[in-house]
């Protein structure tokens, strides 16, 4: 059989060891690189084609959902499966319909990651049992998660905003004006019902876009 060539993303090295290490002992999976960063993934991408890429979300600089738009657009067919540990079901949805194949909380088993590869390259959709229970959750109790109207691109301005990226910063990595930011800024505030920015980072932190931080 043609190994699976995977292109593995996470900022953190010792955690893209021990996910290399995992997956290189799978019969058939091969890692033909790594990448730390969002702007590398998307280079090493178009220079090497690999079969699917295995995408952290919380990324420096450009986030995974952009890293992910990005390869979409420029291979709509590529085939991206997020390995986070947000294990909000309403994050999960943004990057579904951003067009990722499958979404694996990093708390799961290590089988879980490996079948969910298996399923992503035979065209199935992968999801971890405690996100496919939240969403089953939602979707009985009717209450629509506070993410819901927000637009993939606005989710991933309100995620650097609310990491402190300034909207220059924001504006550069995704290529995208200072005037566009501005008024995603004004309307993601709208939309989630908040008029501060202390206000945002608490919704934020609420919504599993961001850690609390540790006191």
């Amino acid at each position: 059989m043609k190994p699976i060539n995977i292109l593995l993303v996470d900022d953190h090295a010792i955690v893209r060891e021990g996910y290399r290490a995992l997956l290189n002992r799978q019969e058939g999976f091969n890692i033909v690189a790594e990448a730390e960063s969002g702007e590398k993934a998307y280079a090493l991408y178009k220079q090497l084609d690999p079969d699917l890429v295995l995408l952290d979300l919380s990324l420096p600089g450009k986030g995974g959902i952009a890293t992910l738009i990005q390869i979409r657009q420029f291979d709509p067919g590529a085939r991206i499966l997020i390995f986070s540990m947000h294990q909000n079901p309403g994050v999960a949805k943004k990057t579904i319909e951003a067009g990722a194949r499958g979404y694996v909380t990093k708390s799961s088993d290590p089988n879980v990651l490996v079948d969910a590869v298996q399923d992503v390259m035979s065209g199935r959709l992968a999801m971890s049992e405690d996100i496919i229970r939240g969403l089953a959750l939602e979707n009985i109790s009717g209450e629509k998660s506070i993410l819901s109207d927000l637009t993939t691109r606005e989710f991933e301005i309100l995620r650097m905003l609310v990491e402190g990226k300034t909207k220059s910063d924001i504006a550069d990595t995704l290529c995208i004006s200072i005037k566009t930011v501005s008024n995603s800024h004004y309307l993601i505030k709208s939309k989630l019902n908040v008029k501060t920015d202390i206000e945002l980072i608490h919704t934020a932190i609420q919504a599993g876009v961001i850690m609390a931080p540790e006191l």
